[in-house]
């Protein structure tokens, strides 16, 4: 499918963030989007990059009432040479129509998702900042435009891809963060849509999520809906908890995402030393670990955050601290090593990263 570029009026170009140590993580947004459009008999049509500006949207369309929307979160990095690199897109591409069949919207060819990006990207690489921890922030998205009342699957829909230069996620940057375990609110449940990346998973996070920081904490860790028992995720990020020279995580089980981050940490460890593991982690044994000295260090992964470490965990009425309230060595090297590659400073050996033309 051609991408139709459509010009950019002066009065809808921005002024650039100047210093970016003060871009935060999602304030500010490029000039250009990209949107797509399916509609029932006809399919995918008229694709363009156009300025960032908002939708006009009927009062009645689907996404506002049944929320039948999907999202998914990526980077572009600008290496010293020049050149712009992606991470992993293809993965969230295929992730994006995983969610997508969960949530009955259409798929989206994954030469469109890829080239749209790309070409989006390409026109606004003057945006991508070059300060440490800071990136491009791409967000690909779905929603059903359908003006109808009624429970059913959209005729409908826009893709659309909007840009957002970014810092770290957390406002400390690369530092330990606080996690509380969440044992009243309950987040995803087995076959329902955890593991799909829409909107509505995140919506039902934030009671528990705004309660943990008015006690103090970073983030919410979740334990599965049905016994409250075993460790899920937290809201931004797969957790992992290393027992020496092992890498423990949560299996895939449908109530989880499946991060593109996670899978790079599974596939990078081994190679850096370390043995990974996928298994059901019980709340209680792992704070008895923790007490105990086996787990030495925790740290979650995501594409907002990437790695980060964590401090301290409490659940109930214990809080346990971990690697002392410092970086782990094993969370430091992840960390270092996948930044490295996504930002050209270390080789890619697994095929990782895909260049902006």
């Amino acid at each position: 499918m051609e991408i139709t570029i459509t010009p950019l009026p002066a009065d809808k170009i921005k002024d650039k963030i100047k210093d970016q140590a003060q871009l935060g993580f999602g304030k500010y947004f490029t000039d250009r989007m990209l949107l797509v459009e399916w509609k029932a008999g006809q399919g995918w049509v008229d694709a363009r990059v156009k300025p960032h500006e908002p939708f006009q949207l009927d009062p009645a369309c689907a996404v506002l009432h049944y929320a039948q929307e999907i999202f998914e979160g990526l980077k572009a990095y600008k290496w010293d040479d020049g050149r712009v690199a992606l991470f992993r897109p293809e993965m969230n591409a295929r992730r994006f129509n995983q969610s997508a069949e969960r949530i009955c919207m259409p798929a989206v060819p994954e030469e469109l998702f890829l080239k749209g990006i790309e070409q989006l990207v390409a026109l606004e690489k003057d945006w991508i900042p070059t300060a440490p921890e800071t990136s491009l922030y791409i967000r690909p998205a779905m929603i059903a435009v359908d003006p109808v009342l009624g429970v059913k699957p959209s005729d409908h829909y826009y893709f659309f891809v909007i840009l957002s230069p970014v810092g770290a996620y957390y406002a400390a940057g690369f530092n330990p963060v606080n996690i509380l375990v969440e044992d009243r609110y309950v987040r995803a449940v087995p076959g329902g849509t955890g593991e799909a990346k829409t909107g509505g998973n995140y919506a039902s996070s934030l009671m528990a999520a705004q309660e943990a920081k008015k006690k103090g904490f970073d983030q919410v860790l979740w334990l599965d809906g049905r016994e409250r028992r075993y460790i899920e995720e937290v809201g931004a990020m797969n957790m992992f908890f290393a027992y020496g020279n092992k890498i423990v995580t949560a299996p895939l089980t449908g109530t989880i995402l499946s991060g593109v981050t996670r899978d790079s940490v599974l596939t990078l460890a081994p190679t850096l030393g370390y043995e990974v593991e996928e298994r059901l982690i019980d709340i209680a044994e792992l704070m008895a670990d923790i007490r105990a000295g086996k787990v030495t260090e925790a740290f979650g992964s995501g594409t907002a955050a990437v790695i980060t470490p964590v401090g301290k965990l409490c659940y109930k009425d214990e809080c346990l601290q971990l690697t002392g309230g410092r970086v782990g060595d094993i969370t430091q090297k992840l960390y270092d090593t996948l930044t490295g590659i996504q930002t050209g400073k270390i080789k890619d050996e697994f095929g990782w990263v895909r260049f902006v033309a």
